[in-house]
């Protein structure tokens, strides 16, 4: 997989963190090679739901019959709290570059919305503590992002994977400085195309293959697609588009 992403041009890999221990794992990958990095993050819907009617359970990792996702134990122990101190950060030769992905996900009927904001809002305060951007997550919720994230000016990031009204889009390029994430769903839907200067790519791997690829198992070297597929959308060159996009992404990550 690294072999190809090289060879279609994809020079550096980030390794986004989900859970507390799927971010370890990205860790110990990215520890193995020299241009992969990776986030420490815990998705919302590792708050897991408060209830899940007859036959609209949401998808994801399987709640516990209590309403409680297994996986959540991680909220409530220290490495939450602990492994992304100042001080940790700094010292470590294999710090994450980022946090995410976090955010607010109200797709599915029964999740726990409270659980999703008191995490967000931990997580928010773990990149500001650690001067760190961060990859949001947010489906169906921009209300609340909104409201969560104006507690946090300082805050840097980018909007993973948009998938909002053109409404919305202007409000976020209007009311922040965060990126907008474009991925392979912008190649077979109709989502509204932010401004180049604030874009970065991505594949969501391994979902959302982009055209001529669906179906597939995404993977980094797709990202080329998705360029190529943008430098026709907006009418320009596909070198400016590469230029372009790896610019904001180093800006943002520090890489």
């Amino acid at each position: 997989m690294l072999k190809r992403a090289h060879e279609n041009g994809v020079e550096k890999i980030i390794c986004i963190g989900t859970s507390h221990e799927d971010s370890l794992v990205a860790r110990d990958f990215a520890s193995r090679h020299s241009n992969v990095y990776w986030t420490y993050g815990i998705h919302p819907e590792e708050t897991g739901v408060k209830s899940s009617p007859l036959g609209s359970r949401p998808s994801g990792p399987s709640p516990r019959a209590d309403g409680a996702n297994p996986r959540a134990a991680a909220l409530r122990n220290p490495p939450v709290g602990t492994i992304l101190t100042p001080l940790n950060v700094s010292s470590s030769s294999n710090h994450p570059i980022a946090i995410g992905e976090v955010g607010l996900d109200y797709h599915y009927e029964g999740y726990n919305r409270e659980a999703q904001i008191k995490l967000f809002e931990k997580m928010l305060q773990l990149a500001v503590d650690n001067d760190l951007p961060v990859s949001f997550h947010v489906r169906e919720a921009f209300d609340d992002f909104f409201a969560v994230t104006a507690n946090f000016p300082s805050v840097r990031g980018v909007v993973h994977s948009f998938t909002d009204s053109k409404k919305t889009l202007k409000r976020i390029l209007n009311e922040t400085d965060f990126y907008i994430g474009v991925n392979g769903l912008a190649t077979y839907t109709t989502l509204p195309t932010p401004p180049l200067e604030r874009i970065l790519l991505e594949t969501d791997a391994p979902f959302l293959a982009p055209v001529p690829f669906r179906s597939k198992t995404n993977e980094p070297a797709y990202v080329r697609e998705i360029a190529i597929w943008l430098s026709k959308k907006l009418e320009t060159n596909f070198d400016l588009i590469k230029a372009t996009t790896t610019k904001n992404a180093e800006q943002l990550f520090g890489i």
